[in-house]
């Protein structure tokens, strides 16, 4: 009866092992095609051309769009992280109990909110309100309303996790709260901070109904004005010129999805890296 039992628990154990692996098979095999679709079909129209051509009408090159998806995804991690870490630092180490709880509870339901929603936000305050005109100012505020929430609660899980041991022998030697927090708790939290950072990174980079709102769309390369001044992203490309009726832009728009993969991806390898030499 025993060896039955066994046998029984080892043919259903594998029986969901089984039907966990068709699950996944399942899931994966869409997210396959499109990565196969989107890297052939961008290999053939990738040059260096394509790369160092500013995009002319539904055709050129894509220079314009990757030097700007740059700039409005690197000023936002500027305004973001920041801002992120001293709201994890405040949540975790200092803000009442209930302060902390409203704060988490509300950066949960930021991350929830649509990034069109988002966007809108940042059109009616920013582009109208306040005068900015699309502008790489209002689009990387925006970004940031968006990377904040994920910087910020990765920030605050990784603190949550560092022992209350080192922070009651970091007292118990004669340094501040101030200073425990800082060199003590922050430093600890690096690996988790720098996974939030990289998380937001990728959603920003993958943004297209903000900027609309906010970025407009230009052919030229960035000026570098903050005001004014309308900026390309490569998320437009792939959003606007695969409904064009043009061969030429389809294959601009493959070329500029496949290129945006390609800068998520090593953003994420080099991420990656520094979040293991980190936590060594």
């Amino acid at each position: 009866m025993a060896v039955k039992g066994h046998r029984s628990r080892v043919a259903k154990d594998r029986l969901m092992i089984g039907l966990m692996l068709l699950a996944t098979a399942v899931c994966l095999l869409p997210l396959v095609d499109i990565l196969l679709i989107v890297t052939l079909r961008g290999v053939r129209s990738l040059s260096l051309a394509t790369l160092l051509t500013p995009t002319s009408g539904v055709a050129g090159g894509l220079s314009n769009a990757i030097v700007g998806t740059l700039l409005l995804v690197f000023g936002a991690l500027l305004l973001a992280t920041p801002l992120g870490i001293c709201g994890a630092l405040f949540v975790s180490e200092l803000a009442p109990r209930k302060v902390a709880s409203f704060i988490r509870s509300a950066s949960e339901t930021l991350t929830g909110v649509p990034s069109i929603v988002v966007g809108y936000f940042g059109y009616v305050t920013m582009v109208v309100w306040f005068g900015w005109g699309f502008s790489l100012l209002a689009a990387a505020i925006t970004l940031t309303i968006m990377m904040l929430p994920y910087i910020l609660r990765s920030a605050d899980l990784a603190m949550q996790k560092v022992p209350e041991e080192l922070r009651l022998a970091s007292l118990a030697l004669g340094a501040t709260h101030a200073s425990t927090a800082l060199r003590v708790v922050l430093r600890a939290s690096i690996p988790g901070i720098l996974t939030g950072v990289i998380l937001a990174t990728g959603i920003a980079m993958g943004e297209t109904a903000p900027l609309i709102y906010t970025a407009g769309w230009s052919s030229y390369m960035p000026t570098g004005q903050l005001f004014h001044s309308p900026v390309g992203y490569l998320t437009y490309v792939v959003w606007t010129f695969i409904n064009e009726p043009f061969d030429s832009a389809h294959a601009l728009a493959y070329c500029a999805a496949f290129v945006l993969i390609l800068l998520v991806l090593c953003f994420n390898i080099v991420g990656r890296f520094v979040v293991r030499r980190s936590g060594s």
